[in-house]
């Protein structure tokens, strides 16, 4: 068996241990299933807990109990500030929510894996967050919120890198686009670039995969979709991925057949050399960034020659500016939700 048969089969076999018709949902026996499971991974992998010799971070709010949980991929230098690799596992309904957001998880536990091969310069965080979904979302109780207030070490964070709805092929929009571009199901979108000018250089250099094509907007210009929050306000660069809604989001239809585990694999590929890239980097504090040059460039790529049909139907002149990229991204709110 191939290395790459190998991880996309451990993908699959961790996406379907997750996505169970029982689901994940908070206080529900599924999520304590997938908890267990998930602890479980984290020893077997060799990860080192985060806190007092445990993966699991409890805390109680609205009397009720959640459990964030988190691992440390040991670098050469701990005392740098770590970089955090995040995303939720629990469900908004008691259905496999494969999509959202089991396929994000398994992406991490394939990316820690990997990590702990190459003893990267600082530590790696693998952060699986609970209660993402609503009625938590954005609250108090929404388990990244949490973890960056209750949890983070003196060090702080040098990056954080969110996936949220990162399994499917982005669906295509337009029928009269596919024969133009029929690549669709290949795109994988980003936000958060601005938030340091380091960021846009080293998404540059790791958006090179013909078979994932990276489109970057900004965060103003979509929202705050998923766990990402808590950083971004809180002053530390990040980047947000996802390949937007698609007619399961949040429905029970979203099952571990649908999901695209050679696309997952390249995405955990990419985020290999994101994190390679940030190690060896100083952060400072997190800055805006002008990112319009990085925007158009990826969009250029990712799309050839269909961005000029795609400008000519949606009737854009041209695409130059940061006021023209505003403008097609407004236009194309209803084409590409992010969540």
């Amino acid at each position: 068996m191939t290395p790459m048969i190998s991880e996309i089969n451990q993908l699959r076999a961790d996406v379907e241990a997750l996505a169970t018709p029982a689901g994940r949902k908070v206080g529900t026996t599924g999520h304590a299933a997938a908890r267990r499971f998930l602890l479980d991974r984290f020893a077997s992998l060799g990860l080192t807990p985060f806190r007092r010799g445990d993966f699991d971070l409890p805390y109680e709010m609205l009397h009720q109990r959640f459990h964030n949980l988190v691992g440390i991929v040991p670098g050469r230098d701990w005392r740098k500030p770590p970089i955090l690799v995040g995303a939720h596992y629990d469900s908004v309904i008691q259905a496999p929510c494969a999509d959202d957001n089991a396929a994000a998880v398994a992406i991490g536990l394939s990316l820690a894996e990997e990590l702990l091969r190459k003893n990267p310069g600082r530590d790696t965080l693998i952060a699986l967050f609970d209660a993402e979904e609503p009625p938590f979302y954005l609250s108090p109780a929404m388990g990244s919120i949490r973890f960056f207030q209750d949890h983070g070490d003196s060090r702080g964070f040098h990056a954080a890198l969110i996936m949220d709805l990162v399994g499917h092929d982005v669906p295509m929009p337009l029928p009269a686009f596919q024969d133009v571009f029929p690549n669709f199901g290949k795109l994988l979108f980003v936000t958060g670039a601005e938030s340091h000018p380091a960021l846009g250089p080293i998404v540059r250099r790791n958006a090179v995969d013909p078979e994932l094509l990276l489109v970057a907007t900004q965060n103003r210009l979509v929202g705050d979709l998923s766990d990402h929050h808590i950083f971004r306000t809180q002053g530390v660069p990040y980047l947000f991925f996802s390949c937007g809604r698609w007619e399961h989001y949040h429905n029970f239809s979203d099952t571990p057949g649908r999901l695209n585990y050679h696309k997952m694999l390249r995405i955990r590929n990419l985020l290999l050399g994101l994190i390679e890239g940030l190690a060896a980097v100083d952060l400072l504090r997190a800055s805006e960034a002008d990112t319009t040059e990085l925007e158009i460039d990826l969009l250029r790529t990712a799309f050839g020659p269909g961005l000029e049909f795609l400008l000519d139907l949606i009737g854009m002149p041209q695409l130059q500016t940061r006021q023209d990229l505003d403008s097609l991204s407004m236009r194309l709110q209803d084409m590409f939700r992010l969540k």
